[in-house]
């Protein structure tokens, strides 16, 4: 298991990753990739919400900083819920991250009946 924020200091040569997806994969200069998931089970749904900023300034510059906050139960002031938002336990997790080139923030938005993890995950593969 890794920290989000050892990513600070690095480059990247790549970002692969989408709205929608189950996954995004942070590939190193140096060769190290990390990737940033959920281990899906039984009874939730979390996904990549929404991308604000182009995942190409992530590339070819030292990443400067690194945060994530997350949001239980409580909609942040300004985002829409999905549409299948479901009122038992949710959790939105936020990403930022940047380079002298600009800033990132990758949203996450995960749900379960409230046995189960709305967690993202990041590891160094």
């Amino acid at each position: 298991m890794a920290e989000f924020k050892d990513l600070v200091g690095v480059t990247l040569a790549r970002v692969i990753g989408e709205v929608g997806g189950e996954q995004i994969d942070f590939e190193a200069e140096d060769g190290r990739t990390w990737r940033m998931f959920h281990a899906q089970d039984c009874c939730e749904h979390v996904l990549v919400e929404d991308i604000c900023g182009d995942l190409s300034d992530l590339v070819g510059s030292p990443i400067v900083s690194a945060e994530e906050s997350t949001s239980e139960n409580v909609n942040p002031e300004g985002i829409k819920p999905p549409e299948y938002q479901r009122d038992d336990s949710f959790t939105w997790t936020f990403y930022r991250i940047a380079t002298a080139k600009g800033l990132v923030v990758i949203r996450w938005y995960g749900d379960s009946n409230g046995y189960y993890s709305e967690s993202v995950d990041f590891d160094l593969v």
